[in-house]
């Protein structure tokens, strides 16, 4: 074992004791959630000293990584143009920007793309982070009769975006603005926009408001005011662009209203009430609205309901619900309509035709080639079509951009993500295996590794990532970056554990809530079983997660710490019940519906056994970088902060124990590409270290 001998830093302790339900909660380093005292800034940059210190070894190694994966990346490149109203949009990089550039170009007669037009530059982000540290662009619409981009920008990380208009005859902003701003849609005029916007505490989308050029924001008319706490507001428009929607959604539950997007004026009209346990989405099509509902089981089915009369009642069953095949989601376009399901927890993509009787042909299913993969729906903006785009990528094949005809059923790759430096896509390969969990239950993981660097002899390290929560299915994509870690020996594999979405709402139910654990077991079960069947040897897995993911990585680590080599724990939501039990903190409320409320005993009681900051307990821990931004909306950075502090007092072994703090970023880490392909490395380096291959 290397030997550290740079002295992390001690953390002042100072106890609180909260009591409930009977029982008490010891929490000695509340304090770390001032933010604003010199003491709080003062540790945290200490704890960034020690990680460099102890990090300084592999600085060599950190330059040759990042050289590697940029070596992989095509720095200047142009994305897939999209038609809408008569223009193609793209966004491009250029080499040496961190920033993409948003554009556009005027279609030619025919209605296709022209690159002899001239470009306008629409949105160039470069220049809006000049003299920023953080900068990200949040929504983005276009008014109807093109001279207009409504877009807002966030230049902290915290997520709470400024609402900014732009002429784009001149390509000056207007003096119109809004603060806290999430969602927005143009009315037909051009003149009128809708926004929602955020509680400044809570961070909870619950207001919506109804602007029109030129008047300030406090002449700005409320519209709604969401009062339960666990809903957000959104906003937006059907595909054909005839009305604007309303949508007030919690994690289990939503309800919509419409408005002609010809009369904004107008008041918005309930389509159907709100009802536990039962959500809906909405599109409208030739005086029908199409909702994709939950309301006969959770795999979800289409109906349909006139515009006069879009009750619960006037529904119409378009699309039967598939118990085996969830519908994801459901695209509308003026002469056919796509379904997107979860078969075997991979996305299939069925096309289905109307008929002249307004009813569906037989649905075409768009094939993929590969065991494991990721393919969706790609921008489609136009509502009369014959084209469908979707993208398609996997562990082993890039991303790509294909357009599907559908009068005759064919594909065509529009483009394929370019990998310079070298890479051949036949020296990967990858597989898909199902994994009984303790329960049984077949538990789906995703591998990748480089064929000559990989033998299944139970020698290979492994690293290994999870999520499991919000019903989030955990994408199989293409990373230019991984590249790294294969061409070294690595098997990467992909743990698609209950508490995500792969199989749909009842794969998300079964590991959340009261069953939350079933989340955490069928991650330390899938790395059991893979070094079982020789993947990998126990003294060399790594493993890694990511927000929810990071309470996964705290819950495994207490349960299974002799399991792992390394863990990369990053923005972690480790300390569960400090968090829950603070209703003034962002998201807490609406997550009462993910997690459990902590003010009910049964889920304190429940909560309380899994959460890693109260679970931590003397004894020898894997090493560990755990990291957090200052800035982050999502998940304090008090809660990674108190964590590793903690833990360092029970802690009895010499593995690293690192906190890394970005003092300049939110929830996603560094907003410009080559700062966080530089953290990648930073990443990489630590991995690639503890699992003794540099």
């Amino acid at each position: 074992m290397r030997k550290i001998s740079a002295v992390p830093p001690s953390a002042r302790r100072d106890p609180v004791v909260t009591t409930v339900h009977g029982q008490q909660l010891h929490d000695d380093y509340a304090w770390m959630r001032d933010k604003a005292t010199p003491e709080v800034q003062a540790y945290l940059e200490a704890e960034n000293a020690y990680t460099s210190e102890v990090m300084a070894d592999t600085s060599d190694l950190q330059a040759r990584l990042y050289r590697e994966m940029l070596s992989h990346i095509k720095e200047t490149d142009e994305s897939v143009p999209y038609l809408l109203r008569g223009w193609y949009y793209y966004s491009r990089t250029i080499e040496g920007l961190q920033y993409p550039i948003h554009c556009r170009r005027s279609a030619d007669a025919d209605g296709r793309y022209d690159d002899s037009h001239p470009e306008q530059v629409l949105l160039d982000v470069n220049l809006l982070a000049e003299g920023q540290a953080f900068m990200s662009v949040g929504a983005m619409s276009l008014s109807p009769d093109n001279h207009l981009l409504a877009y807002s920008t966030d230049n902290t990380g915290f997520r709470q975006y400024t609402l900014h208009i732009r002429d784009l005859g001149t390509g000056a902003d207007l003096t119109d603005t809004a603060e806290r701003v999430g969602s927005l849609v143009w009315a037909a005029d051009s003149s009128t926009l809708f926004y929602t916007t955020e509680d400044e505490t809570t961070k909870r989308h619950n207001h919506l408001y109804r602007h029109v050029l030129g008047q300030a924001q406090q002449s700005d008319l409320l519209l709604r005011d969401e009062e339960d706490e666990r809903f957000n507001l959104g906003v937006g428009k059907s595909r054909d662009g005839q009305y604007v929607f309303l949508e007030a959604g919690s994690h289990t539950s939503s309800e919509t209203w419409f408005l002609d997007a010809a009369r904004p004026g107008d008041a918005f009209t309930l389509i159907a009430e709100r009802i536990e346990d039962q959500e809906y989405s909405v599109d409208h099509r030739d005086g029908l609205f199409y909702l994709r509902v939950n309301d006969t089981g959770k795999s979800f089915r289409v109906v349909t309901a006139a515009v006069s009369s879009p009750g619960r009642q006037q529904w119409r069953e378009l699309i039967p619900e598939q118990p085996d095949a969830p519908l994801e989601e459901f695209d509308l376009f003026s002469g056919f309509c796509v379904c997107a399901r979860r078969r075997a927890g991979l996305t299939a993509l069925d096309v289905l035709r109307f008929e002249e009787s307004e009813g569906l042909g037989e649905p075409r299913r768009i094939s993929f080639p590969e065991p494991a993969y990721t393919a969706q729906p790609h921008t489609n903006a136009e509502f009369r079509t014959s084209v469908f785009r979707y993208s398609y990528q996997s562990l082993v094949s890039p991303a790509s951009v294909y357009e599907y005809d559908v009068p005759t059923g064919s594909s065509t790759l529009l483009k394929q993500q370019e990998i310079p430096g070298g890479f051949d896509r036949s020296r990967y390969a990858s597989e898909r295996l199902l994994i009984p969990a303790s329960d049984g239950v077949a538990v789906p993981v995703s591998l990748v590794y480089r064929r000559d660097r990989f033998s299944r002899d139970g020698r290979s390290p492994m690293y290994v990532y999870g999520y499991g929560s919000y019903g989030y299915p955990l994408p199989i994509g293409f990373s230019p970056a991984r590249l790294s870690l294969l061409d070294r020996g690595l098997v990467v594999a992909f743990a698609h554990i209950r508490g995500g979405g792969e199989m749909g709402d009842a794969w998300h139910d079964a590991g959340k809530m009261m069953r939350k654990r079933t989340t955490f077991t069928d991650f330390v079960t899938v790395v059991q079983s893979l070094i079982t069947q020789k993947y990998s040897d126990r003294d060399r897995v790594a493993i890694e997660g990511g927000s929810a993911g990071g309470l996964l990585m705290g819950a495994v680590v207490n349960m299974r710490p002799d399991l792992f080599r390394a863990v990369l724990s990053h923005v972690p939501f480790v300390d569960v019940m400090n968090t829950m039990l603070d209703a003034s903190l962002p998201l807490t409320v609406a997550e009462y519906e993910e997690w459990g409320n902590p003010n009910e005993r049964e889920a304190f009681e429940y909560m309380l056994s899994y959460s890693p900051y109260d679970n931590l307990r003397v004894g020898n821990y894997p090493a560990m970088l755990v990291k957090t931004s200052l800035n982050d909306s999502q998940v304090m950075y008090w809660e990674p902060a108190k964590y590793v502090a903690k833990l360092r007092t029970f802690k009895q072994n010499g593995t690293p124990l690192l906190l890394h703090v970005n003092m300049e970023a939110g929830h996603g880490g560094a907003s410009g590409r080559y700062d966080y392909l530089r953290e990648i490395a930073f990443d990489y380096a630590f991995l690639l270290r503890e699992l003794g291959l540099e």
